[in-house]
């Protein structure tokens, strides 16, 4: 069972120094993220903002918006575990570079991607629930990452967020991803 600090709504650290995950803890955190206004949750599984290298089991729903966003000094990869989530890469200007399909093992699709630094990029949950363990570097500085001034950020208007998503899942659609 899992054993954790509650941060927010969407975050959590664990407090165990060995951490274990198991199915029915995926299930509480997927039932956390259904509630949560911007469907999502993570559990951090690194000790603190600090620590050089951050490991989360992230949750999230089919109506999440993650803005697009870059970090010069910060790669990051994903393991999937449940679900589909495309992955958007994006050149400065805002027009998509690459679109990565992901899926859980079984899929034809990877389960696996890594993303160096710098490049803007954003998550589109195919399936109704998204779980996958991201891993990137520390620590973690409020505030650091660019987010791109041509998309909406996590603060503006849920219906420009909404038709933002959907224009996304348009440009997948004409990718053949």
């Amino acid at each position: 069972m899992l054993n954790y600090e509650k941060i927010n709504d969407e975050v959590l650290y664990t407090k165990d120094v060995i951490t274990r995950i198991d199915a029915s803890d995926i299930e509480i955190l997927k039932s956390m993220a259904a509630t949560n206004p911007r469907k999502r949750v993570r559990l951090c599984a690194h000790s603190g903002p600090d620590d050089l290298v951050h490991e989360m089991l992230i949750v999230l729903g089919a109506a999440s918006y993650i803005p697009p966003h870059k970090e010069s000094a910060k790669s990051e990869s994903f393991h999937m575990i449940e679900g589909s989530i495309n992955v958007l890469v994006y050149n400065d200007d805002g027009t998509l570079r690459d679109v990565i399909p992901l899926a859980a093992p079984g899929s034809d699709r990877p389960f696996y991607y890594r993303l160096p630094e710098g490049l803007f990029h954003t998550v589109l949950p195919e399936s109704d629930v998204v779980v996958f363990h991201e891993t990137t570097n520390g620590p973690f500085q409020a505030g650091v990452a660019q987010f791109a001034d041509w998309a909406p950020g996590n603060e503006d208007d849920a219906q420009e967020k909404e038709n933002y998503l959907e224009a996304m899942r348009r440009m997948v659609r004409s990718t053949g991803a």
